[in-house]
């Protein structure tokens, strides 16, 4: 099965921005921002944007694609994202796809068709005869009623097998047809999740990266926002966590102390809903950000990955 990039996914302040840039300096990579703040013009420190200096050293990709007045959904992102997967890989380098939007993951990974939800019944059924027969088995099954999800998918990928016999269960379908209806065939991605072992640690680390945010100048940035007349908290750029908070001290809502504490408990409360996602999504590997060995397990991953790439 070739791979066509590797994406990398974790709750926000998990350090997915350092290990990629780690890992493009030791391999022949680009980074793919899977970020629905970094998208935009203005939004740099309070998106932990990667600087002018990290982007001459590595080339980023959809980053400051869009003026904060815009709107950009998860279907922009879907065919800006496979738009930069091919040029990278057209011009013999690998993608590293690397972000904590997970509804854009999501989009990407899964397609945006009508899919059905998860059903538990068919779920557990479908459990009971892979422990039955084993993963391989249902593998052929799903290679009889829908071929061309099975070539996508490995002969033990236990999760990818699981979700396409159910969609097939539910709806009659083949679930390649239904993406392959609006054009979201999915892109062959290896999946790493960033799991961070300790939450009090992650808190703390949260917690440090927003007072860094605001020593650099965050409120400044926002003012600047403000000055521009055309912004207001409704758009979806202004709702990015730490903005949404910014824009209401500035206009008197909150006191320093209450913007802080607003924007830090934001940021946590964004962090649990992203590792909720994380759990939902089929990962090939889980890595702990906080251990030592987490970028030489990611560089090794990666090594794989790529002798299944294909020619690049």
């Amino acid at each position: 099965m070739m791979i066509e990039g590797l994406l990398l996914l974790g709750p926000t302040g998990s350090g997915k921005s350092a290990l990629a840039m780690a890992l493009a300096h030791r391999l022949p990579l680009e980074i793919v921002s899977v970020d629905s703040a970094q998208v935009y013009r203005g939004l740099d420190i309070g998106s932990a944007k990667a600087t002018a200096a990290e982007r001459a050293a590595v080339q980023h990709h959809l980053i400051d694609i869009r003026d904060p007045v815009e709107r950009y959904s998860a279907a922009d992102f879907v065919r800006d994202a496979r738009a930069a997967i091919a040029d990278i890989r057209a011009r013999g380098r690998f993608p590293l796809l690397a972000g904590g939007t997970m509804l854009y993951a999501k989009a990407l990974l899964e397609g945006l068709s009508d899919l059905p939800s998860a059903d538990l019944s068919v779920r557990a059924r479908i459990d009971d005869e892979a422990r039955t027969h084993g993963w391989p088995a249902l593998h052929a099954r799903l290679a009889r009623v829908d071929p061309q999800a099975a070539q996508r998918i490995a002969r033990n990928d236990a999760q990818r097998i699981q979700r396409a016999l159910e969609i097939y269960e539910l709806t009659g379908r083949p679930m390649s047809a239904l993406l392959e209806r609006n054009g979201q065939a999915q892109p062959r991605l290896d999946v790493v999740a960033l799991m961070p072992g300790d939450r009090v640690s992650l808190h703390r680390r949260l917690e440090q990266r927003f007072d860094l945010m605001l020593a650099q100048g965050l409120l400044d940035e926002v003012r600047a926002l403000k000055r521009r007349g055309d912004l207001s908290p409704q758009l979806p750029s202004m709702r990015s966590v730490g903005y949404r908070q910014a824009w209401a001290h500035l206009d008197g809502e909150t006191d320093a102390a209450q913007f802080r504490a607003a924007a830090i408990a934001a940021t946590r409360q964004l962090a649990k809903r992203q590792l909720t996602w994380l759990r939902s999504l089929p990962t090939d590997l889980q890595v702990d950000p906080q251990r030592e060995d987490a970028l030489a397990r990611l560089e090794k991953r990666v090594a794989q990955i790529r002798q299944h790439a294909g020619p690049v």
